[in-house]
């Protein structure tokens, strides 16, 4: 049990009996702990850290998990990925047998957004996206040029050997999920035969044909186009690049393609509050040469940040540290923060910053998620003793459940139910 602080998801509390009005929380991780742990001296930490987040589940998330926690002084990130590569080629070849070639690869976050629609990308298949924006600038079709002039972008896959499988009514299905998860739609060139174009009406000579040429598409293959905002068009181009492969069954279920995404990004944008909001915990390091920007321009700040992705399943994050005083202060500030709200979720940790700190940094590997993988599951509950279901109870017990007025009375707390709509 430790004090609320914000962490990215909502906190699990628990009310004080001895403290009336006042709660522990859960731990979402042991963030905080093990970073006053390093600038005590303890410049080595690991352990398995059971953590609780309380947000909407899926197939892989439950709101109790565990992670195979470390942290470390004296290091970069190089340090500390090199020290997890170590433990995943062993792990996978003690247990499955299974050698995992090292180094792992790397990849930008905003190159992996860019070609596979997504941070968490499966790399076991291609129908990677491709930027056809220049190639139909110029085609006189109001989709494209609106996406364009409004400032966003067209781009495609090439499902290859898809046109035999995806039939005019498979490809309506793709549409319909396309425009289930945000897009407007989707513009598809079925090559079966001869090129079957769903714009060809707009359409000038050779133009199919530079499309075609740019997507690299042969005889048999079918290109699916979005145009939007560009943030739209690579989240549905991603979706509908994972049903597409699935579809097509070329993802070798026996391959392990582990993927570090570096780079990143520090802020992310709430559109529902018009304001930018920290991507990591507010204690996670800028890239030297973005911190100028932390005032000016949160889009351009990256992070000293990375996850740890395999076959499409975020495994872990990690970061290097904010230790400089100043610094971390410029990251509250950052984030609209005041000094009374910094002073009352972070005071003792920023107490000991003012006592300097080493460099340090680390990162958490979803022990649950790693076995799902390993046993080749689809979900966490498969792996999970009494594991909660959609909607976050537990079945065996039927928890949660209500708790008589008497144990309330002696926490302070009286229940009152909100009407049913």
């Amino acid at each position: 049990m430790m004090k609320s602080t914000p962490e990215g998801a909502r906190d699990y509390l628990i009310p004080s009996r001895v403290h009336q009005g006042k709660f522990y929380a859960l731990p979402q991780s042991p963030q905080i702990y093990k970073q006053l742990l390093m600038i005590a001296g303890y410049d080595r930490y690991i352990q398995l850290a059971r953590c609780f987040r309380d947000e909407d589940l899926r197939a892989d998330r439950q709101p109790e998990f565990t992670q195979i926690d470390l942290e470390m002084s004296f290091v970069d990130a190089e340090d500390i990925q090199e020290c997890v590569e170590g433990f995943i080629k062993r792990v996978f070849h003690e247990v499955m047998g299974v050698d995992i070639p090292l180094p792992l690869p790397r990849i930008t976050f905003a190159d992996a957004v860019n070609r596979f629609g997504t941070d968490k990308p499966d790399t076991r298949f291609g129908f990677e996206i491709q930027d056809i924006t220049d190639n139909v600038k110029d085609i006189d079709f109001v989709v494209f040029k609106n996406a364009i002039e409004d400032g966003g972008s067209v781009r495609a896959i090439n499902v290859k050997n898809g046109a035999s499988v995806y039939t005019r009514k498979e490809i309506d299905k793709l549409v319909d999920h396309a425009k289930g998860i945000g897009a407007k739609g989707l513009a598809y060139i079925r090559w079966a035969g001869e090129p079957n174009c769903s714009f060809k009406k707009f359409l000038k000579d050779g133009e199919l044909e530079k499309i075609c040429s740019a997507m690299n598409a042969k005889d048999g293959d079918l290109i699916l186009i979005c145009a939007d905002k560009t943030k739209t068009v690579l989240s549905t181009l991603g979706a509908i690049r994972l049903i597409c492969g699935k579809r097509l069954d070329v993802i070798d279920e026996n391959k392990y393609n582990f993927l570090w995404i570096t780079e990143m990004p520090f802020f992310e944008y709430d559109e529902d509050n018009n304001t930018w909001v920290a991507a990591h915990h507010p204690f996670t390091m800028p890239m030297e040469e973005c911190i100028e920007y932390l005032d000016s321009n949160p889009a351009n700040v990256r992070a000293k940040a990375w996850d740890l992705v395999l076959n499409g399943t975020e495994l872990s994050s990690g970061s290097m540290r904010i230790t400089d005083f100043e610094l971390q202060q410029r990251m509250f500030e950052a984030l609209g923060m005041t000094d009374e709200e910094i002073e009352a979720k972070f005071g003792f940790l920023v107490d000991a910053y003012r006592y300097a700190a080493p460099p340090h940094g680390g990162m958490g590997i979803g022990l649950d998620r790693l076995a799902m993988i390993m046993c080749k599951s689809d979900s966490l509950r498969d792996v999970t003793a009494f594991p909660k279901v959609q909607n976050a109870s537990e079945l065996m017990s039927e928890c949660p459940s209500e708790v008589d007025k008497t144990n309330l009375d002696v926490l302070g707390i009286s229940v009152i139910k909100k009407e049913s709509e």
